[in-house]
């Protein structure tokens, strides 16, 4: 990269070391020769996109963001298609952009670094628009994964400060308290336009890309640079529906998968709770209005939301020689 400017943008609520941030950003900064860094925090009220377009508007030629899955949603949303690439410093609850791009998640250093002299990577950022049941209609980008349905509700119904002090692990509570009433939904869904289909199901699941933590693969085969869109509709069929989910998402798609014979045993496999499709435009509506989620954020509730990917729309900074993602088997 040429001598520029960088800008960092942190959540001061997820971000305990700030001070060390700014000093590390700073210093890198006049090692490189570059102007002083701008350094601006999210809030409440703007949780990240106006002050991404301020910093954009103030010659930013690389954002450095550090905060929540949250705050890397909504910085990523405002530098779409701006051509400025975004270092995602490791921090937050789930960082879950960042291991899906295999980037480091331990320290600040290394993605200083890649801000400064590192790789420019092209990945694909998908679009969510929402209908509420008054018929406003909301556009949002998510980098991750949107849903519909009771992963919605699960995040809706996660405490916050446990969340807090135990990060993604919270989420086991919020599925503790949703799933026991959680009641499968009527949908029409719609794949590229093409044919309207039907189903009843707990969640549909909207993804740009698909690893979750602890190893967890959601969508095995989700790639966020191959312009595609990967659609799970997860059907807990019965009185052991769920644990034919965990099942599925623990032992098949991040065990098994991970091995041509583990795949081939996949293949043979007749668990049916969680249908995969593939795409580059889905639609899906319910009769009743039902949660929204984007990365892990709560959106209220629509009975429509469509879902695209924007591809290559959003440049992210990398050490120098990474490598994103295998191509897709």
């Amino acid at each position: 990269m040429n001598a520029g400017r960088a800008a960092l943008l942190y959540n001061p609520v997820k971000v305990k070391s700030g001070p060390e941030l700014i000093a590390a950003v700073t210093n890198r900064s006049a090692r490189a020769g570059w102007a002083d860094p701008l350094i601006l925090e999210t809030s409440v009220e703007d949780p990240g996109q106006g002050i991404t377009r301020e910093a954009l508007e103030q010659g930013a030629t690389v954002v450095l963001v550090a905060g929540g899955d949250g705050t890397v949603r909504a910085v990523s949303e405002a530098m779409r298609g701006s051509g400025v690439p975004l270092a995602i410093v490791p921090s937050g609850t789930g960082n879950l952009l960042a291991r899906n791009l295999n980037l480091p998640l331990s320290g600040h250093d290394a993605m200083i670094d890649a801000a400064f002299d590192g790789s420019v990577l092209p990945i694909d950022i998908g679009i969510a628009e929402l209908t509420r049941e008054s018929g406003e209609q909301e556009q949002h980008a998510f980098v991750v994964m949107a849903g519909m349905g009771v992963d919605a509700a699960m995040i809706a119904n996660t405490n916050p400060r446990m969340k807090k002090h135990l990060g993604w692990v919270a989420y086991v509570d919020g599925a503790a308290r949703s799933l026991p009433s959680a009641k499968p939904f009527r949908l029409a869904y719609q794949m590229d336009g093409l044919s309207l289909h039907m189903a009843k199901v707990n969640s549909v699941l909207f993804a740009n890309c698909g690893a979750l933590p602890a190893g967890i693969d959601l969508i095995p085969d989700g790639l966020v640079d191959d312009g595609l869109l990967d659609v799970a509709l997860i059907q807990a069929r019965g009185p052991f529906g769920w644990l034919a989910v965990w099942r599925q998402l623990w032992w098949h798609n991040s065990v098994l998968a991970k091995s041509r014979v583990g795949r081939k045993v996949v293949a043979r496999a007749n668990n049916q709770s969680i249908r995969y499709l593939v795409g580059t435009d889905a639609e899906a509506a319910s009769p009743h209005p039902q949660p929204v989620e984007l990365d892990g954020d709560e959106f209220g509730e629509a009975a429509r939301i469509r879902c695209r990917v924007d591809r290559g729309g959003l440049l992210i900074a990398a050490p120098a020689g990474h490598k994103i993602t295998a191509a897709r088997s």
